[in-house]
């Protein structure tokens, strides 16, 4: 009797599973899973938004060192600049502060500051020196934008590489839906135009190495509306602008008369640059900007669009500080 009870206790311990019951355990399993992987993302995009924090950081840094060095900023395309490949000083702001960022070595061997022209500016490997991938320019959030690009405008097919991170030319802009002309600034720059490619009010521009163009080199002093409420530094996504690496004096800077975000999901075409030229990051919510003082901010993408562009003029006399966002 005893013998007769444990095998019918064995037989029903050992019985499979239904299909049923598998259904079930599956279920769980999912609802489980669904449960962890917004929690894992969460973990992932902080660590992701902290190390470009960090890397924002790093370059504003270098800005500063430069600045300390030099007693005035980097600038993009010196004198005797062009818009193609060939032409020498033509180089980006980026470019100047390579050797503040532990590139010191990709500076010299590229003869970037001696005029060298980005066509024939080469390695002792051989490559383009535009194409080097510099870690401290990439933003981990931005999976697309880590290679080497062959598209970019104005520089005829030559290989570039990315940058997430390009210089702030301020809120003035005469082009595509956001025109925006501000009234004069009042700094070292006063020259009351529109032109925000190559006269912006911010920081940086894309022509603003160019003494003979009317406008001094600038320093510090010259961001009269505070070094803690300008914009310096933002972020792009080189995937989607064709005017996006670190080289190339037309493809380092941006625009805030732009919303923050915009065309985050398209390309950009060389017809619609007047649109595109600006920031976005793949970050959720909103994009990040190192100020002039050197610290980095999240900047939410639905910030009032008066108060985002008064942040990245450098002498507007604006009342307008990173609490009004």
């Amino acid at each position: 009797m005893a013998t007769s009870m444990s095998r019918s206790r064995l037989r029903s311990a050992g019985r499979a599973f239904t299909l049923i019951e598998l259904l079930v355990v599956i279920a769980i399993i999912a609802v489980l899973i669904g449960l962890l992987l917004p929690a894992v993302q969460k973990v992932r995009e902080s660590a992701a938004r902290i190390k470009c924090q960090n890397n924002l950081k790093q370059l504003a840094l270098a800005v500063h060192n430069y600045h300390d060095q030099y007693q005035r900023l980097p600038r993009s395309a010196g004198q005797g600049f062009g818009y193609s490949n060939t032409s020498p000083n033509s180089w980006s702001w980026i470019a100047q502060t390579l050797p503040f960022l532990e590139q010191q070595n990709l500076y010299n061997n590229g003869q970037i500051g001696s005029g060298v022209p980005l066509v024939n500016s080469i390695q002792p490997d051989g490559s383009f020196t535009s194409a080097a991938i510099i870690p401290v320019l990439l933003c981990p959030s931005d999976s697309e934008g880590r290679q080497v690009f062959t598209n970019r405008a104005n520089v005829g097919g030559l290989p570039m590489g990315p940058t997430n991170y390009k210089g702030v030319a301020g809120q003035n802009w005469a082009w595509g839906d956001s025109r925006w002309n501000p009234v004069p600034s009042r700094g070292v720059y006063s020259s009351p135009t529109n032109n925000g490619l190559d006269a912006g009010d911010g920081i940086f521009f894309r022509t603003d190495g160019r003494p003979n163009g009317g406008f001094p080199f600038l320093d510090f002093s010259g961001v009269t509306d505070g070094l803690s409420n300008t914009f310096m530094i933002g972020e792009d996504l080189p995937q989607r602008n064709i005017h996006c690496s670190w080289a190339f004096f037309n493809h380092a800077t941006g625009t805030c008369a732009i919303y923050p975000n915009s065309h985050k999901l398209g390309f950009m075409n060389a017809v619609d640059w007047p649109n595109v030229y600006s920031f976005r990051s793949n970050h959720p919510g909103g994009l990040q900007f190192a100020m002039a003082d050197g610290s980095v901010h999240f900047i939410r993408e639905n910030i009032n669009i008066n108060v985002y562009r008064a942040l990245a003029s450098r002498a507007g006399g604006e009342q307008y500080t990173l609490a009004n966002q």
